[in-house]
């Protein structure tokens, strides 16, 4: 189960995570998740190039070891980059030790003080560990490009009802969204700056 917008109630009671980042100047900030994979994310770059868009790459350490060149596209196009953990492990069912080892693993690759937990899942426990080290980025909206199953068109109307200065925007650079995403990505970018909305990086 997941929402396309966020409710107010998860980000009342996990406030210490970042859900949105509030701002006067009309900003949408995107983010991606679980890359960087050759094909898709090259495409992602090039859609983002198109609209003069910047955002934030959420990347996975065993995915940037076997993708470096395009790793390094990303920073060099003046995108940022955030840890998702080396093997794209669930916090809530991950030992501790072990979640935080796999996350350190994963810096080995990935130079950036920003996290996000795979599947939105992390424990109080491993936030107040690595709250010391990371900023731990969430979201306000989720496109739901990874479902195979998604309502494409649901998911667009209810992402521009509930866009506001501010959201920190979720999509994916993976295989598995890669069908969703190519419709999606371009369709939300136009309205965004159609609607005045500047898209940044985190």
């Amino acid at each position: 189960m997941y929402f396309i917008k966020t409710p107010q109630i998860l980000k009342f009671f996990f406030k210490d995570l970042i859900w949105d980042i509030p701002n006067t100047d009309k900003t949408v900030y995107l983010t991606f998740d679980d890359g960087p994979t050759f094909e898709v994310t090259n495409w992602v770059l090039e859609t983002l190039r198109s609209y003069d868009a910047k955002a934030t790459f959420f990347c996975i350490g065993k995915n940037v070891k076997e993708n470096l060149d395009m790793y390094q596209m990303i920073l060099d196009e003046g995108h940022s980059v955030g840890n998702h953990t080396f093997s794209h492990i669930n916090g809530w069912k991950t030992k501790s030790v072990d979640y935080i080892r796999d996350i350190t693993k994963a810096k080995e690759w990935i130079n950036s003080n920003l996290f996000r937990p795979p599947y939105g899942k992390i424990r109080y426990d491993q936030s107040k560990i690595l709250k010391t080290n990371y900023k731990i980025v969430m979201w306000d909206m989720l496109s739901g490009d990874f479902d195979p199953e998604l309502d494409i068109q649901n998911s667009i109307n209810k992402m521009k009802t509930n866009s506001k200065s501010g959201s920190i925007v979720t999509f994916h650079d993976s295989k598995k969204a890669e069908k969703n995403l190519k419709v999606i990505l371009p369709i939300m970018l136009q309205f965004w700056k159609e609607q005045g909305y500047q898209l940044k990086a985190i």
